[in-house]
């Protein structure tokens, strides 16, 4: 199983960027995928959620601003943020659950007030 992450960079407050965590080893299209993030200090926590048929779920805290999605074609999931915050400052995983925990080596996004 791998899952690698990528489009994360430093964004100004407001700005946008749009993550995809490119996966394989596994049957992609049947499995949920998670976005979590982790700042400094503090706890990872869940972010989005996006089932096999396409049902999406998000925190409290970034609801309106983050959109998550996924194509099954290319054995990925995507996190679009718009809107950013200083407080969305962490690094991003991918993740998803095969029993156990996968998890993608994150990437970082940086929002500057």
């Amino acid at each position: 199983v791998q899952l690698q992450a990528s489009g994360g960079g430093l964004v100004q407050a407001g700005g946008s960027l749009r993550l995809a965590c490119a996966a394989s080893g596994f049957f992609f299209n049947i499995r949920t995928m998670n976005w979590y993030r982790q700042a400094p200090g503090k706890q990872r926590e869940l972010v989005a959620s996006i089932g096999s048929g396409g049902r999406s779920t998000y925190a409290d805290s970034v609801k309106g601003r983050f959109t998550i999605s996924r194509d099954n074609a290319k054995n990925t999931v995507y996190l679009q943020m718009n809107s950013l915050k200083p407080e969305d400052t962490a690094v991003y995983y991918c993740n998803t659950v095969l029993g156990t925990p996968y998890w993608g080596q994150g990437t970082q996004v940086t929002v500057s007030s």
